[in-house]
């Protein structure tokens, strides 16, 4: 009997009315629901008007254990731009792209530094993935392989300072099943392409799509996000190698992430992808998950 909903990035408005379409009702500080919980996938900052809105609802209901919340990649993100380096500077640059993708969070904290640190100390309470005995749900991409090692290696599931300073080492264990977990999985172009993403960036690699074979997709194919330029070519046989995926006869998983637009779906019947842009103008998407074997599209709801 849980809920699950997907990236809200500041659009508290929206959330509540998800939450009540939902059923949850407020009672007090924190919305809930007389036989349902929420679990929300991660991202709840940056980008939206009311940012310190959203991670009220939300820190409220996980605290009066009516949801679970996971963290999302811009938590992690805010953490490491927060973290300072032992030499000086910061674990995440302050670069102008990522200041840029911080700046309304950072904007709606202005003169209240010391509510902004509690919500980072917060942040490092969210465990990166979730499971049961039916299914599973992570902000990205749940890699078997990955999550495996991230068990051995996290405290309760979940990120300690001294964590997140070795997670920012790039090429090690630790950094990349954390940046695949938060972050997704990526793949190299064919040499001399690239696009420009929503934020303006030029880019040389894709998102891809994690649960499907890639023996049996081209470029064009296995890339989440439909980019025209892109061939319908074979993946390189060198590619393949590490490319491991999410079998379809696994459990259920929930994710969010991928900025998906038009009318919520699944991609097969153990597989929701709960992030539909609310940030750019689309939807805020919920599961409602009862005991079902396969997913049901009629259970997507969304504002």
């Amino acid at each position: 009997m849980i809920d699950l909903i997907g990236d809200i990035h500041g659009h508290a408005n929206k959330l509540e009315e998800l939450l009540q379409k939902l059923g949850y009702v407020k009672k007090g500080v924190a919305y809930s629901h007389q036989d349902r919980k929420v679990l929300f996938v991660g991202d709840y900052i940056d980008r939206g008007p009311q940012i310190r809105e959203t991670l009220d609802i939300v820190k409220a209901m996980v605290d009066g254990e009516n949801a679970i919340a996971l963290m999302g990649n811009h938590e992690y993100n805010a953490l490491c731009f927060h973290f300072q380096e032992t030499e000086g500077g910061h674990l995440r640059k302050h670069l102008i792209k990522n200041i840029i993708q911080h700046f309304e969070t950072l904007k709606q904290f202005q003169n209240k530094q010391k509510e902004y640190e509690a919500y980072l100390d917060w942040f490092k309470t969210l465990p990166l993935y979730y499971e049961t005995d039916t299914f599973r749900a992570v902000h990205a991409c749940w890699d078997n392989k990955n999550i495996e090692y991230l068990k051995k290696k996290l405290d309760k599931d979940r990120l300690t300072d001294e964590l997140i300073y070795q997670s920012v080492k790039k090429g090690t264990v630790l950094n990349e099943a954390i940046e695949q977990t938060l972050k997704g999985k990526e793949m190299k172009m064919p040499e001399g392409l690239f696009f420009t993403d929503k934020d303006g960036t030029k880019r040389t690699e894709i998102r891809i799509k994690w649960w499907e074979n890639p023996s049996q997709m081209t470029f064009k194919s296995i890339s989440v996000e439909p980019i025209e330029i892109l061939p319908e070519q074979s993946i390189d046989e060198s590619e393949l190698k590490s490319l491991a995926y999410y079998n379809n006869k696994d459990k259920k998983v929930f994710f969010g992430h991928y900025w998906l637009k038009g009318e919520p779906s699944l991609y097969k019947e153990n597989i929701c992808c709960l992030d539909y842009s609310v940030a750019k103008g689309g939807k805020l998407v919920a599961y409602r998950l009862d005991e079902e074997n396969n997913l049901d599209k009629s259970k997507l709801t969304y504002v």
